[in-house]
């Protein structure tokens, strides 16, 4: 399997799993439990990230941004998980499942990035 086809697998993989967070969004949204505000708020920005995941994923080379920005942005997101899974013992086991993901996401998104188009005359 070529480079390019994993990437667009791994990116309709990874828009489907964030576009996922639709309802669990619309679910936190109809509640009035503002506990899980900062939740909703991360899950509307994931949703809207796996939506053009997907579209990114017709043409990987001219979104070559937002895969860096999906990739990296999942492993910071992890990383804040992975210390707070350490400051909050009543979460860890859920915290450590979110790092697991996200490096899932990161890596693979890092690994199979679409290289750096190479200028004429250079």
């Amino acid at each position: 399997m070529s480079r390019e086809r994993a990437l667009k697998i791994l990116l309709v993989l990874v828009g489907l799993t964030f576009l996922a967070g639709v309802y669990p969004l619309m679910t936190f949204l109809w509640q009035a439990k503002q506990s899980e505000a900062a939740l909703t708020m991360m899950l509307g920005v994931y949703v809207t990230l796996g939506i053009f995941v997907l579209l990114a994923a017709r043409n990987p080379s001219t979104n070559r941004s937002l895969i860096a920005f999906t990739a990296w942005s999942s492993l910071v997101h992890a990383a804040v998980m992975a210390v707070q899974a350490f400051q909050i013992a009543s979460e860890r086991g859920h915290l450590l499942g979110g790092v697991l993901l996200f490096v899932i996401v990161g890596v693979p998104l890092i690994v199979l990035a679409p290289s750096k188009p190479r200028v004429a005359g250079s």
